[in-house]
């Protein structure tokens, strides 16, 4: 029960096949070195691609990126090319064969260091090579204004926007008259 949770494109490739998992169940798992999580379902035709390459790229998901998300998530891509029939863009990662998602506001680039067999699913742990982030989104102080891109989150099978801020790390603690 710990929803809502990000909703992501995960992209993969083996031998020339380009593939798009949609995953809920996913996230950082330490900040040194950098890695991060995606659990994934055995049969999915995506599992056995991240499994024997090693690799995937873990592309956020936005408002208007949503449909494609969806899209991802319920057709295989044993018969479907995703990134034609979800009209997204494949573009060169810098650290692994899996492509990016040109339209994603913040892409990934992962490689597995173990899988965990849990049950019905597996969870990859994998170490972050790379993330690249749409200039967009970056202030002039040089901050991710990700809130800009509209991300979306998943809950219970449903996708939502995500609302208003409520506060920042360590303002329950400021003195009055300091920032939110």
């Amino acid at each position: 029960m710990l929803y809502p949770l990000p909703a992501v494109m995960v992209s993969c490739s083996e031998n020339g096949k380009n593939n798009i998992i949609t995953v809920a169940w996913t996230g950082t798992v330490c900040t040194n070195p950098p890695m991060l999580s995606i659990s994934v379902r055995p049969e999915r035709f995506s599992h056995g691609m991240i499994e024997r390459t090693g690799e995937f790229a873990v592309n956020l998901t936005t408002k208007g990126l949503v449909r494609a998300c969806d899209y991802c998530g319920v057709k295989s891509g044993r018969d479907t090319d995703k990134f034609q029939a979800a009209g997204l863009t494949a573009c060169r990662a810098d650290y692994i064969g899996a492509p990016l998602i040109a339209e994603s506001p913040v892409n990934i680039e992962c490689r597995v260091k173990q899988i965990l067999r849990l049950g019905s699913h597996d969870m990859f742990l994998a170490e972050v090579l790379g993330v690249h982030v749409d200039r967009r989104y970056i202030n002039t102080k040089g901050k991710l204004e990700l809130e800009k891109a509209e991300p979306v989150v998943y809950s219970h099978g449903e996708y939502y926007g995500l609302g208003e801020l409520l506060g920042t790390f360590g303002y329950s603690v400021k003195k009055a008259g300091e920032r939110k």
